[in-house]
């Protein structure tokens, strides 16, 4: 396999390979953060219950750091072997919202070093939709003993924000209404940072959830002004939907970087500049199932 999603037909595949598969169920989504529920009563047979809030990210505290800080690598670490993860297994990342709060677990676990890491296209509802069966109740692995190497996706922090504006392209993953201004529902100040083009993560979906074509995606981030060679960075509220344009990006052929702290952290520091409207401009529509 290569890029960084699988079809639920290769997954099925995989499965009944008999080859070491990891399956991870990340259900969040912002307004209803707890998905517990909804994965006991129906989740991929053999698939763990991923706790985004806790097992994704550190403690937001004073949020100076936004909602969703990356974890230590060191809690991590315990938190990855308690999903049942060994050397050489291959992971698939799932949630039911078609990849944009399971891609921050496919990123998380790119970044300690796993290669062999996929997000599920169009994930448990394409699952289900193929009819392929479900299980209820938990799954409680053993613990498995991976080694990682932390550090090995691209970053940006607050402070080099603006050098990515002045020679590239940064991008805002979050729905148009939050970046034009519109309404904020979670953080301080509403609007964007300033130069960055907006490029909502459910703008990478065709209309039945699964990624665009690499070609459409591809076309429409270039019409943004992504360009090879340029550095290009992705930011949203906290870090978790963001990842996924890192994962749309990755399919188009080019490599991005995460903004983990970002519009939560950067709306929440003190003399930090906002933009309103559209003035950087705004992510082209889906282009249409045909």
């Amino acid at each position: 396999m290569s890029g960084p999603v699988i079809s639920v037909q290769s997954l099925q595949e995989l499965l009944a390979s008999g080859e070491p598969v990891v399956l991870l169920d990340v259900r969040w989504a912002l307004g209803h953060t707890d998905g517990h529920k909804q994965y006991e009563r129906g989740h991929i047979p053999g698939a763990v219950y991923v706790d985004l809030e806790k097992e994704l990210a550190a403690p937001a505290g004073n949020g100076s750091a936004g909602r969703h800080p990356l974890p230590a690598p060191e809690d991590f670490h315990r938190t990855v072997r308690g999903w049942g993860i060994n050397p050489g297994d291959t992971v698939v990342v799932y949630d039911a919202v078609s990849g944009t709060s399971a891609a921050r677990a496919w990123w998380l676990l790119r970044h300690a070093g796993l290669d062999s890491v996929y997000l599920l296209d169009g994930g448990v509802v394409a699952w289900h939709r193929a009819g392929f069966a479900l299980q209820g109740g938990p799954v409680v692995p053993d613990p498995g003993n991976v080694e990682l190497s932390w550090g090995r996706m691209p970053v940006v922090e607050m402070w080099d924000v603006p050098a990515v504006v002045a020679s590239g392209r940064l991008i805002d993953a979050r729905a148009k209404e939050r970046y034009r201004g519109d309404r904020e529902p979670v953080d301080p100040r509403a609007g964007h940072i300033p130069g960055a083009v907006n490029a909502p993560a459910a703008g990478n979906l065709a209309e039945d959830g699964t990624f665009r074509p690499p070609e459409e995606l591809r076309t429409a981030y270039e019409a943004l002004g992504v360009r090879k060679g340029d550095p290009v960075a992705v930011y949203c509220g906290s870090g978790v939907s963001a990842a996924h344009d890192v994962v749309a990006l990755e399919l188009a052929g080019y490599r991005a970087a995460l903004y983990p702290g970002s519009w939560s952290q950067w709306s929440s520091t003190k003399g930090s500049p906002i933009a309103l409207g559209t003035q950087a401009g705004e992510w082209p529509g889906a282009v249409k199932k045909r």
